[in-house]
């Protein structure tokens, strides 16, 4: 199976390019860009073409939203006129008011921000005019690198002493790349081999928390790991911000139509992020190690 993926870099593709390596049943052609056309298509000719997420869209400038939709738009155009499956990521921020239960599939997210509102639009062209596409809704991302990976930013930063700001009021389900890109190739190879299960899914990891606890937790055991290292280092402090003064903000997704679908289990991001951790702290002694002209058992 052959995937064009979409957006250089962004570490969900550094994800699909690391299971992708492990099996032999699939290949990647990775575009740097968002803008492709029929040509590239009957060139590559992919099994799907995956867009990965915009991360945290309510949190950047809005004409970066908006040339992201256009992107969309581009992909949308080229994937119909060559009927090629269309997969696009989105984040769990289209849901910008939240619900206080866990959001259904069929929930499509009504947000008030006009450029957010437009990604809306742009997933109702896809449902009204593509059949063969995957709408994925998930929640926050996190990696070691890439682009959009959180967790890397939130270790340098506790590494270098520096304070990291965490909301305390926002709840949600945290995403390990490397779990959604296992689910993505596993539901496309089901897709491809008969299954008529597209449409809109939810993914994302268990235990709904927030920012600030999620924060908090990696710091912790970032500090044990380090201690086991030897390496007495200052960690910075996570500091705990208020948005929501009335009630938390929250934004847990029902997974529940993705496991009926295609069996595709939600991950325990807590195990993720100390599998994460322990990569982390490995690739680091290997290059204290490498420094001091040893070598690693």
């Amino acid at each position: 199976m052959k995937l064009l993926v979409l957006d250089a870099g962004h570490c969900l593709n550094l994800a699909l390019a690391r299971l992708a390596h492990r099996r032999s049943d699939t290949e990647l052609v990775i575009e740097p860009g968002l803008n492709i056309d029929a040509a590239l298509l009957r060139e590559v000719a992919p099994a799907a073409v995956i867009i990965p997420p915009l991360s945290a869209p309510m949190e950047i400038e809005p004409a970066a939203v908006v040339a992201h939709g256009e992107g969309v738009d581009a992909c949308l155009a080229a994937c119909r006129e060559t009927d090629t499956p269309l997969v696009w990521c989105v984040s769990d921020q289209l849901y910008q008011d939240g619900f206080e239960t866990p959001i259904d599939e069929h929930v499509i997210p009504a947000p008030r921000d006009e450029s957010l509102r437009r990604l809306i639009a742009i997933g109702d062209r896809i449902r009204a005019g593509h059949p063969r596409h995957l709408i994925v809704r998930l929640g926050p991302l996190f990696a070691l690198e890439g682009g959009h990976a959180w967790l890397s930013g939130v270790i340098d930063s506790l590494v270098s002493g520096e304070e990291v700001r965490a909301a305390q009021d926002v709840i949600f389900c945290p995403t390990a790349a490397d779990a959604v890109a296992m689910a993505l190739v596993g539901m496309l190879h089901q897709l491809t081999c008969g299954s008529s299960a597209w449409g809109a899914y939810h993914l994302a990891g268990t235990e709904p928390v927030s920012a600030y606890t999620f924060t908090t937790m990696v710091r912790t055991q970032l500090s044990t790991r380090l201690e086991g290292l030897g390496e007495q280092i200052e960690l910075g402090e996570v500091k705990a911000l208020k948005h929501h003064h009335d009630q938390p903000l929250r934004r847990v997704l029902n997974c529940r139509r993705v496991l009926e679908a295609f069996g595709v289990h939600q991950k325990p991001w807590r195990l993720e992020v100390g599998r994460l951790l322990d990569e982390w702290c490995q690739a680091r002694r290997a290059s204290r190690l490498d420094e001091e002209g040893g070598t690693t058992p």
